[in-house]
């Protein structure tokens, strides 16, 4: 049995990918495609990341604040969080290209952008590993890497099925992995299906605790208690970012089994749920962290 997708979620993961073979198809006209263009806004960590897994950073002008990896991105003029970036922000950088993942923000300085004249290309981001090489190709064509980014789309497809080839070889119980965005008012934020927490929770060979529940949602201490995860998995670095005495602190969470073993992972935020070039690595990673005893 494949650790990475039960027959029910394949299907959902070939109709995502159809669904962003479609869109690129829409949002990537040759009008779009900018070669030449050597002034570029990057909007989306992921978006960064592939530029400078092309070769072609020295073209990036500025980026917003999820911009991490690699690390010299971080030394580019910043134009805002990927949700509030500033209109005026990103058009004082006199870009030629500007390149946003799906769901950059807000929807008024997007379309100020749009309106703006210069090339806008958005990248369709969903929430499954099987589209990552679909958005390397889409970042490819926008920047006019096309040769560049089919071979690293290759090279990200072939490391996608080796880890998934090696968790169909594994045996025994799957760890129930419960990922904590957020405490808010003393309730968990937690990633259910349809999140890249989820793609790569079962990616690395674990189950998602509360997959009955889509995208990001405060969970009740009923449900806490429920899902009894074994794990609690958090992003890590950033101002507001949990630790494990905060988790545990929480009546319902140090009542789970993960609570009374205090089993508690962190993993950079980027790496973990970017969806990008390195996400076989951090899948490979979160599965040594679940699994230990197998190493």
């Amino acid at each position: 049995m494949s650790f990475l997708f039960p027959s029910s979620s394949r299907r959902q993961v070939l109709s995502a990918t159809a669904a962003l073979a479609l869109s690129l198809s829409v949002l990537l006209p040759s009008s779009l495609v900018a070669k030449d263009a050597k002034r570029i806004v990057a909007i989306g960590g992921t978006v960064t990341e592939i530029i400078y897994a092309l070769g072609e950073g020295d073209r990036v002008v500025a980026v917003d604040t999820t911009s991490l990896y690699p690390p010299e991105a971080t030394g580019k003029p910043n134009i805002g969080y990927v949700r509030q970036i500033s209109a005026e922000g990103v058009l004082s950088q006199k870009p030629d290209l500007i390149i946003a993942e799906s769901g950059a923000g807000p929807v008024d300085s997007i379309n100020i952008l749009k309106a703006s004249g210069l090339s806008f290309v958005t990248i369709p981001s969903p929430p499954d590993t099987s589209a990552i090489p679909a958005k390397i190709r889409a970042v490819g064509t926008a920047i006019g890497r096309i040769d560049r980014a089919e071979e690293l789309a290759k090279s990200v497809e072939a490391s996608l099925k080796a880890i998934e080839d090696k968790l169909q070889a594994a045996t025994g119980p799957k760890k129930k992995v419960l990922f904590a965005l957020s405490l808010a008012n003393g309730r968990v934020m937690a990633a259910g299906n349809q999140s890249s927490a989820d793609a790569m929770i079962r990616l690395a060979g674990g189950e998602n605790a509360v997959s009955s529940i889509s995208g990001y949602k405060p969970l009740t201490d009923e449900a806490v208690i429920a899902a009894a995860p074994d794990v609690v998995l958090v992003m890590s670095g950033g101002g507001q970012h949990l630790t494990a005495d905060m988790a545990f602190a929480l009546p319902a969470l140090a009542a789970t089994p993960a609570g009374r073993s205090k089993a508690f992972l962190t993993m950079d935020g980027l790496y973990l749920l970017g969806l990008g070039p390195r996400a076989a690595d951090a899948a490979s990673d979160l599965n040594a962290l679940l699994y230990p005893e197998a190493r």
